[in-house]
């Protein structure tokens, strides 16, 4: 069976791609899970935009300035120029961001932006209502519970892939294929991403010798509720900051002034490390303080917050919650160009989380993760729409690889143990290095293909921290003690 594209991956990256390929084309979208679990569908806080032509270069330059130096500006242009287009595009098919009572649409201040700027939908469930809608607008087939396991490349072009689709293995061909696959989350012991978020599709590139970049940069959440058993914990949005939220001390100190002026408005990167260092300075526990809210209106703008916080036992907004920060977010990944195209490899595309376009730098601003997946989704397709496919037909077999063994979840629970403990939000050599050892140790035994994926995504990542000395956005380096 061939197809004109496939589209891995069932998040709004992926399903805004498909939206833009047309009913007489011929399309699959797999999806490895149910549809909700994705990071689209956890996405809180809301989608950023230059609201008009004049707001361009300020959106820019809040971007470049959060990225730390690290952005390709030409990218970031792209995303800003795009912006406002995209949501357009959504409100005119029939998407509902939320209102005032005049029916103007509402925007809200983040952290690390000069103005208010980010569009939200349902109060704090902005990613889940708008992947609820892409869904409902998808006029492709999709085939879910099914994972790709190979990419089919010969002669430095992409035939297709290799799904495990009821614990068989087979080819689907395509003229094209989308990698939309989300982030890294799994690999670590603490983070907020959907739980089947576990870096597959990276470390195939790895064993294919698709170019991984700006691995290193791997962003942590400051305010996550990570009491519960579960590796994925409970994101609390950034927009509560943005809103008035602060993040105080056991003795109510509101300590994030310490370390920069702008204390709960500081870029996420900032805010993370503080209360890292804080906390191992004084022991202490932290807290997101919500005591500025009125009540009716915390309940309005974050109902699902305030309803999961109360299931906890917290009688929000008078009552502070405990926080620590957790993995959140990807920020490199697959290298592609301003389209979406894979480096080195033609009719293979990647947009989204899994993607590097190098529009976040060393760290995202807040609330571009949901824009950049739509705007290169779309690119992506525009791009495959301009080119003549004439592929020749070639044929391959089916790899026939053990998938995992027995013994492959405890030492999935050991990788996630060795990079919270290792290569999270303060950084040693020692302790990359010990890493390393470790991760090269596990990829010696015996496992599973998919346990493989992980260790040489979580080796991508250790490698790129250990080749980048210098301390820069999200990727702190501290000297160790014998330095």
């Amino acid at each position: 069976m061939k197809y004109d594209v496939i589209i891995v991956g069932a998040g709004v990256a992926g399903l805004y791609a498909a939206m833009h390929l047309s009913r007489d084309k011929k399309v699959l979208i797999i999806n490895k899970r149910e549809t909700f679990k994705c990071n689209s569908f956890y996405a809180q806080g809301g989608i950023a935009l230059a609201i008009d032509a004049e707001d361009i270069p300020s959106h820019v330059k809040d971007t470049l300035d959060a990225g730390a130096g690290l952005c390709d500006e030409a990218a970031v242009k792209v995303l800003s120029e795009n912006s406002k287009a995209i949501i357009d595009d959504l409100i005119e098919r029939g998407f509902e961001f939320d209102r005032d009572k005049d029916g103007k649409l509402l925007y809200t201040k983040e952290a690390a932006h000069s103005k208010e700027r980010i569009l939200h939908a349902g109060g704090d469930a902005t990613g889940r209502y708008m992947h609820y809608f892409l869904l409902q607008q998808n006029p492709h087939p999709m085939l879910t519970d099914a994972r790709v396991v190979d990419l089919l490349i010969k002669d430095g072009e992409c035939y297709g892939v290799t799904v495990l689709d009821h614990r068989e293995c087979r080819n689907i061909y395509a003229d094209n294929v989308i990698i939309a696959s989300g982030g890294v989350g799994s690999l670590y012991a603490y983070h907020t991403n959907a739980p089947c978020i576990s870096a597959d599709m990276q470390g195939l590139c790895v064993m294919k010798g698709i170019e991984l970049a700006d691995m290193e940069m791997m962003q942590f959440h400051p305010t996550v509720f990570v009491d519960n058993d579960s590796a994925q914990k409970l994101l609390l949005t950034e927009a509560l900051r943005g809103e008035g939220a602060t993040v105080e001390d056991e003795n109510g100190r509101r300590f994030l002034f310490d370390y920069d002026e702008r204390g709960e408005l500081a870029s996420r990167d900032i805010v993370s490390k503080a209360i890292y260092d804080y906390n191992k300075k004084t022991g202490m526990q932290t807290y997101l303080s919500f005591k500025n809210f009125e009540y009716v209106y915390f309940t309005k703008r974050f109902p699902n917050l305030y309803k999961n916080l109360q299931a906890l036992g917290f009688d929000v907004p008078k009552q502070r919650v405990p926080i620590s920060p957790a993995f959140h977010y990807a920020i490199g990944g697959i290298k592609t160009d301003v389209n979406g195209a894979v480096s080195g490899v033609r009719s293979l595309y990647a947009v989204g989380e899994v993607a590097s376009t190098k529009v976040h730098g060393a760290n995202r601003l807040a609330s571009n993760s949901l824009l950049e997946g739509l705007v290169f989704g779309k690119r992506a397709v525009e791009d495959i729409l301009k080119k003549p496919c004439e592929k020749k037909e070639v044929l391959f077999d089916v790899a026939n690889d053990v998938m995992s063994f027995k013994e492959d979840k405890e030492k999935k629970n050991l990788l996630r143990r060795i990079m919270w403990e290792n290569v999270s939000i303060v950084r040693t050599k020692k302790g990359l290095n010990s890493a390393l050892e470790q991760i090269n140790a596990l990829l010696k035994e015996k496992i599973g293909k998919l346990l493989k994926f992980r260790l040489l995504t979580a080796r991508e990542i250790v490698l790129a921290a250990l080749a980048r000395d210098e301390s820069i956005g999200v990727h702190f380096i501290k000297k160790d003690d014998n330095d």
